[in-house]
């Protein structure tokens, strides 16, 4: 007997989850073809309706409702920010209130450098091109990645803005936005507020999924110096000598490329091992390799033009 009332509290339960979850989702996304990501960013908090429980994927998106969105899904704050002076909208954008519902996300996508026009109106469409834009520059705010280095066709690429180019060749190559089946992205065209959620679904899994570039470790500049001594009537042996920060570091030749009756010499500093303390010495470290005597040795020219090191002629053994 005292089954029956936990069979019916059970029932109850799962009879309220469920509607729970149907009152939460929207009800006109179901048979659209960014549904399912809309869903996800639904799920996620990321995105509200426009009217009771209904998202209008058809509806052209707003500057208010798009800067919103990507402040959200890319997670942008101002945590790591310090101000002199509390920031308002108005200080960046010339139509924007400072106490609307959108006021917030302007002043954090301003503060990480998404590229907003600063007449812009809150109800304005957002292009395309223009969402393409901030999107990419709010995913790169989360690291350097490497993107394949190809080039897509764009049938109306005479349309986009320039400025605009680079973000929109990188949401390509990494499939996050697309072209129609006639190369056509339509970038002055308002975005939808399907296809735009549809966007910063992918560029979040893109970001989530891709590790970023590490950065590199400065590198110090040296002067080398290059010096030819003659093996035999064939080879000679190259020498090249330069000044490092510490005894850390070290020297190696990178390539050696043939110009003419020139052999080019490309070095690169061998870095120290992180995990080491060294002295804070001046150090000379040379790097030696052998060259046909048919060519003559020389360290590769700096972006002015001048000599990057000193040389020192043949010295026969």
């Amino acid at each position: 007997m005292k089954k029956k009332p936990l069979l019916i509290m059970a029932l109850t339960v799962i009879l309220i989850f469920t509607l729970g979850q149907t009152v939460m989702a929207f009800s006109d996304v179901a048979n659209n073809p960014y549904g399912d990501k809309i869903k996800a960013l639904k799920e996620k908090g990321i995105l509200s309706g426009v009217a009771n429980d209904q998202f209008k994927p058809g509806d052209k998106l707003t500057y208010a409702s798009g800067i919103s969105m990507l402040v959200k899904g890319l997670d942008l704050n101002l945590n790591l920010f310090d101000f002199i002076k509390e920031p308002k909208a108005s200080d960046f954008f010339t139509n924007l209130s400072d106490d609307a519902w959108y006021s917030h996300a302007f002043i954090v996508a301003q503060a990480h450098g998404l590229e907003i026009p600063k007449d812009v109106k809150p109800n304005d469409p957002i292009t395309k091109e223009q969402f393409a834009h901030h999107l990419f520059q709010a995913m790169m705010t989360k690291g350097d990645y490497a993107f394949i280095e190809i080039y897509k066709i764009i049938k109306d690429e005479a349309d986009v803005n320039g400025a605009y180019m680079n973000s929109i060749q990188k949401l390509l190559i990494s499939n996050i936005a697309t072209v129609d089946k006639d190369n056509n992205f339509y970038p002055t065209q308002p975005i939808t507020r399907g296809e735009a959620a549809a966007w910063l679904h992918d560029g979040m899994k893109f970001v989530a999924e891709t590790k970023p570039i590490e950065p590199q470790p400065e590198l110090p500049e040296f002067e080398q110096k290059l010096t030819i001594e003659a093996v035999n009537d064939s080879i000679n042996k190259v020498t090249i000598t330069a000044q490092m920060p510490h005894p850390g570091y070290g020297l190696r030749i990178a390539s050696i490329q043939f110009d003419g009756e020139q052999a080019v010499i490309y070095t690169e500093p061998v870095l120290p091992d992180p995990d080491k303390m060294y002295p804070q010495v001046i150090t000379e470290v040379k790097v030696t390799t052998y060259v046909d005597a048919a060519f003559k040795p020389v360290l590769p020219a700096k972006t002015d033009g001048s000599s990057s090191s000193s040389s020192e002629g043949i010295v026969n053994e």
